[in-house]
Order: structure tokens, then C-alpha cells, then sequence
């Protein structure tokens, strides 16, 4: 849903909230101070998926599509975010807010994890059918929970780099400690919790105008860097083809229009490969590493 405005490195972006006041934040240094854990280890699966602009980009459209489908959480994206208006500030804070969730230092993380919680408090209102939402809600939290976890771990696995059963089960164990301090106590810590939420939830996810109206703002949108840009659209559709498949159905996406076509996915495959491989050493994640006391290419020699 919606978060509060950050004040981060150069390519992160210093923005308004969606209620259009800013909160003080700290200037983030992902380098300092040395050996400053994170909430996530070096070790985890996490620094290794969200260093990776393909993973991120794709298990984000993933995810929010997910989110889109849920009535109660489209109702507080669309109606309580700047993202109709500003997708690219949106996206943009979006992805730094994960960046500190994942990399910084702990403290660091915990005091903007505490600010997005602080402005999800204020987020409330009535979908169009009547039903009441509060984005602070344990069970949508939850839900979002899922959907991040469930994207960026699909698109990583699915266009980077292949992982087990037993790899997504260490994934969710590891992120219970940033998803309590967003509130998502009861967000899955195993893959069979996060199917099982998936089919708790499959009842509940429709397809709606807004989707189309997301799927309309990527296409048009520049929101990855130029070196992506070409790729952009075909990475949206990458983002569909890792849906559930009963997901799919019900958000109206199984048309030709949005499917991915063989070559297409091995063309977004060899950009994940190759972003596995090559560092960027003003990024969060060599930043980080370097903090904690490993090389600058420590994530990329796998």
C-alpha cells in the first residue's frame, strides 16, 4: 500500500507520501556502519534475489498483480498512492524500501520498516461493494506478505537462477523477521503455508479494470533502467507467466495478448544470468556487502 516519503542514495529518490507529508527519515548509507548486521544475513536467499533488477522488477508486477486481485488491498493501493499518478515515484520508493528492508543496517531498517507501518495506520476506507479496509489489517498484511514472497522468490527462480523446494522453504524462514516488523505475524514461513494461503485466498482474487489500468501504466511507463527499456513490456508478461496458473484465470490474463513467448523467456532468462554475474558497486547490495566485511562482488560469483 502506501509509504512514507525516504530520503535515500542517489537513483533511490527523495519523495512525497501518497497522504503528501513527509516523515523525517534518515539519509541511508548502505556501507556504513562497518559490520552493522542486517535483518537478513549476507547468506540468505534474500541478498541474493533482490540484488538482481531482473528478479526485482518481475516479482514486483508479480506481486502487485496478486495485490491488484484482492479487492480490500486494491481499494488502499489505488485509492491511498500516488501509483495512478506517479508510478515511477511509487516504484521507485517501493524498491527503496525493500533495498533497506534487505541490505541496511538493522536499525536503519527497522526505523523506515516502523514509518510504512506508522502510514498504513492512516490508510482506511470502503471498497465499492461496501466492505471496510484498513491497510494495518493483519489478514491483507499478510496477503502482501505472501505476494511479495511469492514473486520476487518465483521471478528469481523462475529467470535468474534455479531453487529448490527446500531453497523457498529457507526463504520464507528467513524473512519472519522483517514480516513481523511490518505486521504480517501470520505471513507464510514455509511453501506449504504460503500455498495454503494462496488457497485460502484464491476465492477472493477477480479480475477489475484497475488491473488493466496497472498492466497499461508498465507498458507505457518508463520504470527500469535504460539498459532494460527494450525489455520492459516483455518483462511485464514475464510477471504474468509466474502467476498461479487458477490466478491467471481470474484476473482475466490468459489471453494471447499476455503470454510469453518461448523465445521471450529465454531472452529474459540470459538477462538474469547476466545480472547474476555483474556487479554494481554503488548498489545497495555491494554497498552492503562491503559493510560486512565481504568483497564488493560477493553476491555474483555463484
Amino acid at each position: 500500500m502506501s509509504e512514507p516519503s525516504l530520503r535515500v542514495p542517489a537513483g533511490h529518490g527523495a519523495l512525497p507520501a501518497a497522504a503528501k507529508k513527509s516523515l523525517p527519515m534518515p539519509r541511508v548509507d548502505f556501507r556504513n556502519p562497518l559490520g552493522a548486521a542486517a535483518l537478513y544475513a549476507p547468506e540468505s536467499l534474500a541478498w541474493e534475489i533482490f540484488k538482481n533488477p531482473v528478479s526485482l522488477f518481475v516479482g514486483g508486477v508479480t506481486a502487485v498483480l496478486l495485490e491488484l486481485g484482492e479487492p480490500r488491498v486494491r481499494s488502499g493501493v489505488w485509492g491511498h498512492s500516488i501509483f495512478p499518478t506517479d508510478p515511477v515515484t511509487r516504484m521507485r520508493r517501493t524498491g527503496a524500501v525493500t533495498h533497506i528492508s534487505v541490505y541496511a543496517p538493522r536499525a536503519v531498517a527497522r526505523q523506515v520498516i516502523g514509518a510504512v507501518v506508522r502510514m498504513h495506520e492512516k490508510v482506511h476506507g470502503t471498497t465499492p461493494d461496501g466492505e471496510a479496509f484498513h491497510a494495518n489489517d493483519p489478514a491483507l498484511l499478510n496477503w502482501v506478505q505472501a505476494t511479495v514472497g511469492y514473486g520476487f522468490m518465483e521471478a528469481y527462480a523462475a529467470y535468474c537462477r534455479p531453487l529448490t523446494d527446500a531453497d523457498r522453504d529457507r526463504s520464507y524462514r528467513e524473512s519472519k523477521p522483517a514480516a513481523d516488523l511490518f505486521l504480517a505475524t501470520g505471513a507464510p514461513t514455509s511453501l506449504a503455508e504460503q500455498r495454503a494461503q494462496f488457497e485460502a485466498a484464491r476465492p477472493s482474487i477477480v479480475s477489475h479494470p484497475i488491473v488493466f489500468e496497472f498492466l497499461d501504466i508498465m507498458k507505457k511507463t518508463k520504470a527500469v533502467p535504460a539498459p532494460l527499456r527494450p525489455f520492459q513490456w516483455m518483462m511485464v508478461r514475464a510477471a504474468i507467466a509466474i502467476l498461479p496458473h487458477w490466478a491467471i484465470e481470474q484476473l482475466q490474463l490468459d489471453g494471447p495478448e499476455w503470454r510469453l513467448k518461448g523465445w521471450e523467456r529465454r531472452m529474459i532468462k540470459g538477462l538474469g544470468a547476466l545480472f547474476e554475474r555483474l556487479p554494481i558497486r554503488s548498489a545497495p547490495p555491494a554497498q552492503a556487502s562491503l559493510r560486512m566485511g565481504r568483497p564488493a562482488n560477493f553476491l555474483y560469483r555463484k
